[in-house]
């Protein structure tokens, strides 16, 4: 998703530089995926933060919990006030709540963003769902709104508000998005070993399914082979 999300602000223009704890990931990343292109790396969290424009701008894709905020421990001491924290990961929203009123005496902006759309989306435009302080809304718009997914020509990403309303809404999203996947397979198994129909019957049948108001992603992906 890291990778991937670097690669795909690159294409539009933003030079971005690449920082990962097992630095070897990073030389390896610019060595292949990342060759070619304005794409930079850094060996340590010091490195990075000196290559970052002011205000900086730092987006981490960590696992929810305790690794988000030894991340922040460790970056806020290297950063100056008006500097930029984004968390990309899916965090709980009430995490994203403490981690603002945390870091606001310090001057520090957090934003908290669901992203979407797997490592295939963050490559080529994912559904982004950026909330927390909207100081930083004007400092990461451009970014976020250039890499999203587009509608005609609407990007898949606005403000959404205070906090932790970014991560909130991508909680809300994940909730609708494994019920849909629960009905899809509970379909499955009543065709399958109900109606006992094969995988040739199926994915016919979800195929004419993806041509009504159920047209889907999920529905689309749902079309077994034998």
């Amino acid at each position: 998703m890291g990778q991937n999300l670097i690669l795909n602000m690159n294409d539009h223009g933003f030079v971005v530089c690449a920082f990962n704890r097992t630095v070897s990931k990073v030389d390896e990343f610019l060595a292949n995926e990342a060759k070619g292109t304005k794409i930079i790396g850094a060996h340590s969290l010091q490195e990075m933060v000196c290559k970052l424009k002011k205000p900086r701008r730092v987006m981490m894709l960590v696992k929810a919990g305790q690794a988000v905020d030894a991340f922040i421990e460790s970056l806020v001491p290297l950063l100056s006030p008006g500097d930029i924290i984004i968390d990309g990961g899916n965090s709980e929203y009430r995490d994203t709540m403490r981690r603002c009123k945390e870091l606001r005496p310090k001057g520090i902006f957090f934003v908290g963003s669901g992203v979407s759309g797997g490592e295939d989306g963050a490559r080529y435009g994912p559904s982004l769902m950026p909330g927390g302080d909207k100081e930083a809304w004007p400092y990461i718009k451009d970014i976020f709104q250039s890499i999203a997914a587009k509608v005609g020509k609407e990007p898949c990403c606005d403000w959404v508000g205070d906090e932790g309303s970014g991560h909130f809404v991508k909680m809300v999203h994940n909730g609708i998005e494994y019920g849909d996947m629960q009905l899809i397979c509970e379909a499955y198994h009543l065709m399958k070993d109900i109606l006992q129909m094969d995988h040739d019957e199926m994915a016919k049948t979800f195929e004419e399914w993806n041509k009504t108001e159920l047209d889907s992603f999920l529905i689309e992906r749902s079309q077994p082979t034998s």
